[in-house]
């Protein structure tokens, strides 16, 4: 689970605050996640993800005292582009990269869970669908679903997945499901905190593509 384990997300202040910088570095190590599910169809959800982090940090390098917070650059944002936010800048980049961090979620915490087809065990189709049809599924449109049921027919087996993610080296299955869960503490708190403030701020859009 190296490729997790190796680049933890950061506990949350008490007040949940999320500080810009950790929160770049935090996720500039999830596109090569993408890689561990096999199919290239999954491209471009990974490079969706690498171009809202790059997004996100272009504002941030402007002045890294004014945006030291995400919920900073969305405030400034809001006051910055008026009637035209929250679908700009680095405020719409972030709102569909936690789209994207929700998926890997919910495809982790489904596979700590157990959750598994009965007849194809050691596949991990269920596990994406349920990933997909709890985050992005409702943002896409017919053309984008049908390239995600064309790459759920490619889905590794569990055990490739498990090795993927670990950088090749040979654990057991249910150590590697134990650091998945211990990955998923602090991860999953800094996603449920981005979209409270996205929540908060009533910057949430719902529209295809």
């Amino acid at each position: 689970m190296a490729l997790l384990l190796d680049n933890q997300f950061k506990e949350l202040p008490a007040d949940k605050t999320l500080d810009t910088k950790l929160f770049l570095e935090s996720v500039s190590h999830l596109p090569p996640f993408f890689d561990c599910l096999g199919s290239k169809v999954f491209s471009p959800i990974k490079s969706d993800i690498s171009g809202n982090i790059t997004k996100i940090r272009a504002v941030y390098e402007k002045d890294p005292v004014k945006y030291a917070t995400l919920q900073q650059i969305l405030e400034a944002e809001r006051e910055e582009y008026g009637t035209e936010w929250p679908k700009v800048g680095a405020t719409l980049a972030l709102m569909w990269l936690k789209r994207g961090l929700r998926f890997i979620q919910i495809l982790l915490q489904s596979l700590a869970d157990g959750e598994k087809d009965e007849n194809s065990p050691n596949l991990i189709r269920v596990n994406i669908t349920r990933a997909y049809e709890e985050t992005l599924k409702r943002y896409h449109g017919w053309i984008v679903q049908q390239i995600f049921k064309t790459a759920l027919i490619a889905a590794p087996y569990k055990s490739d997945f498990l090795k993927a993610v670990s950088k090749g080296e040979v654990i057991q299955e249910e150590e590697c499901l134990a650091n998945l869960r211990q990955f998923l503490v602090n991860y999953t708190a800094t996603v449920d905190a981005i979209y409270d403030m996205y929540t908060a701020l009533n910057a949430e859009l719902d529209y295809s593509v």
